[in-house]
């Protein structure tokens, strides 16, 4: 797959990004998951929250202490001041839609950022995605 690239401490795991900093998205990218894809190899942190859509298959985040599996057609944000890793939880190929968000520590503020993406974004990623898978 042309200008993908596999991220570091990431297996089974090609990456694309689609788009760069729109106000408060820092950046998107699509990406698939092999069977035992993922990464890190070890959870990380950083300075952004992370809006995982999985447009097929299904995804195990793990966030700390604590496993959270995102099914197909569904979405999770995460706060990226959390140890995490995201991995496929399938056997045949999981393909997502990462968008990083910038981080505020008020949790109404990180509500209120769902509510925009869902509203502003989310329609556009979908057909953004079938748009480049065809």
């Amino acid at each position: 797959m042309k200008d993908f690239m596999t991220p570091p401490n990431h297996t089974n795991f090609l990456a694309k990004k689609l788009f760069a900093e729109m106000g408060e998205i820092v950046d998107g990218s699509i990406a698939y998951l092999e069977k035992d894809g993922g990464g890190p190899s070890e959870p990380h942190t950083h300075e952004h929250n992370h809006l995982f859509i999985v447009v097929k298959g299904e995804a195990k985040i793990l966030l700390n202490n604590e496993i959270i599996i995102v099914k197909e057609n569904d979405f999770y944000l995460l706060k990226g001041s959390i140890p995490h890793s995201v991995w496929n939880n399938l056997t045949e190929t999981t393909i997502m839609i990462g968008i990083s968000v910038k981080m505020d520590d008020k949790a109404t503020a990180h509500n209120r950022a769902v509510v925009r993406i869902r509203r502003k974004i989310m329609s556009k990623i979908v057909n953004l995605y079938n748009k480049w898978k065809n």
